[in-house]
């Protein structure tokens, strides 16, 4: 099966990236470097909490300020 990926918005320029798709009721989660390699699935509300404590911790990173 064939799944429509997007590169994450919030992955990094240094190689360490993930792209998501949607399936079904599903997330699905793989290592940009490693296509043919494990997928994780996430239900929606799992991947939503997920991501917004990333992007919670990325704002409130230190070692982001100029």
């Amino acid at each position: 099966m064939k799944f429509r990926w997007r590169k994450s918005s919030y992955s990094g320029g240094e190689g360490n990236c993930v792209e998501v798709a949607d399936h079904g009721n599903r997330v699905l989660v793989r290592d940009t470097k490693n296509k043919a390699g494990a997928i994780l699935r996430f239900c929606p509300d799992a991947w939503r909490r997920f991501a917004d404590q990333v992007k919670r911790s990325l704002a409130s990173d230190p070692t982001d300020s100029p």
